[in-house]
């Protein structure tokens, strides 16, 4: 047997389960696939091309952030310390007005998808305006992602009334209808921002498409109090009897949920998007994620975009939602290190139904792949390698990341994204800043 990559390494976390870790194992790569994961005793017999041999490092498949704005970047720091609605309306939606274009969405989810790469998520999940162009930035980056057909009641520099979103987001599952590196959903902003009838076009667009429906719900408690004072139910309850709960949808945030509303969830097969540094930054609340997985909620992670979070760090943000979801519940049971990293990985995988192809190393998968070094000073010394990972280990201590088989990170050292320099970074950035 030969194959182009073997990658040699002190642990493999393969995330088939949420409990595996296999010592001194390599995995081995061809034509970007993952062809197999064996004992590294046993890889010394087979041929490759490439041999990187990492006896310090743990490696996992690539993070994958199950939400995110990225063309926010350009608007990272904007606003601190105000509330949610304060934030928008006074702070990030005029920002918006003034500077929303598609030149925008591209530069912003360049700059974005650098970041994310070299903190090794290797796929994301969009949700913002000119999808087109942020899909163009991310997979520039080197990124595989998935983006919204954006859903909101009022205009914007996209379109002007529902219709013509809904237009917007036919062309764009037409667009990428190909693509093996993009895939999209169909992207409502949330409940308050949606009317009936839009939910209802949005539910028939993505019946269409057989596609998932990325929003955020529940996200504060001055929504839920506005659903039921125009509704009569809370959000999640509409949304199940508007048709829109199934597997294919991903409710992002669902902070305020009470239980009814999770078993709803629940009963869907519906995922959920945990960002828990947006919603302490923005004070929206705690989110039961305990108990969502306790119900059998899927759960993935999310950084939501820099404007509310400040970073794309989703190792960072898997560590807080650990530690936080343990006080919420007052249980050091709860919100386990399996649990934690596999909502990182697999379950941001599952969540966008990409799971037949990335979120786990085994055989078959594309080749994206992590290596983290534990063996620096901040991780040692390791008595579990999983716990030191997320407990200890930071984005710094990511060094090598593959997609699809090809190393496009190695040491912080970004390979073949010579588009995107530390000197371009700030320069873009620059630029729209002083448009403000």
């Amino acid at each position: 047997m030969r194959v182009q990559t073997i990658i040699e390494a002190g642990w493999v976390m393969p995330m088939t389960d949420k409990e595996t870790v296999l010592p001194h194992h390599s995995v081995l790569i061809n034509d970007g696939k993952i062809v197999g994961v064996v004992p590294t005793e046993e890889a010394g017999a087979i041929q490759a091309d490439e041999i990187v041999r990492l006896p310090d490092h743990i490696i996992l498949p690539g993070f994958v952030n199950a939400h995110t704005h990225a063309p926010m970047h350009l608007l990272r720091g904007m606003g601190a310390d105000l509330p949610l609605m304060d934030w928008l309306q006074t702070k990030i939606w005029p920002a918006e007005g003034k500077l929303m274009s598609p030149e925008f969405c591209y530069e912003g989810s360049l700059v974005a998808g650098a970041e994310m790469i070299e903190s090794g998520i290797t796929c994301a999940s969009d949700h913002y305006f000119f999808s087109e162009d942020v899909a163009r930035g991310l997979t520039q980056a080197g990124l595989k992602c998935s983006v919204s057909g954006i859903v909101i009641g009022f205009p914007s520099a996209m379109a002007k009334n529902t219709d013509e979103y809904i237009a917007c987001a036919e062309a764009l599952f037409e667009r990428f209808q190909d693509n093996r590196h993009v895939r999209v959903t169909v992207g409502p902003h949330a409940p308050y921002t949606v009317d009936d009838e839009g939910l209802i076009k949005v539910r028939e667009l993505a019946l269409k498409h057989n596609a998932y429906i990325h929003m955020h719900v529940d996200e504060t408690q001055s929504e839920i109090e506005g659903s039921l004072k125009q509704y009569g139910m809370r959000p999640i309850q509409r949304l199940e009897k508007l048709g829109l709960l199934n597997e294919r949808f991903i409710s992002v945030h669902t902070v305020h949920a009470d239980d009814s509303e999770l078993a709803l969830l629940a009963r869907a097969g519906a995922s959920t998007v945990h960002c828990p540094c947006s919603n302490l930054k923005l004070a929206s609340g705690f989110s039961p994620v305990a108990k969502m997985m306790a119900m059998g909620i899927n759960v993935a992670m999310g950084t939501d975009g820099v404007a509310s979070n400040d970073k794309v760090d989703l190792l960072g943000e898997t560590r807080l939602a650990a530690m936080l979801g343990k006080a919420v519940c007052q249980d050091t049971t709860k919100m386990k290190v399996g649990d934690m990293l596999y909502a990182a990985t697999m379950g941001g995988a599952k969540a966008l139904g990409w799971n037949d192809r990335i979120g786990s190393i085994e055989k078959g998968k594309d080749a994206d792949v992590i290596a983290i070094d534990l063996g620096n000073v901040d991780t040692l010394p390791i008595y579990d390698p999983a716990s030191q990972l997320l407990y200890s280990a930071g984005r710094e201590d990511i060094t090598h990341i593959w997609v699809d088989g090809k190393l496009v990170v190695k040491k912080q050292q970004s390979v073949g994204l010579q588009p995107l320099t530390r000197e371009n970074a700030q320069k873009i950035t620059k630029t729209w800043q002083n448009r403000i």
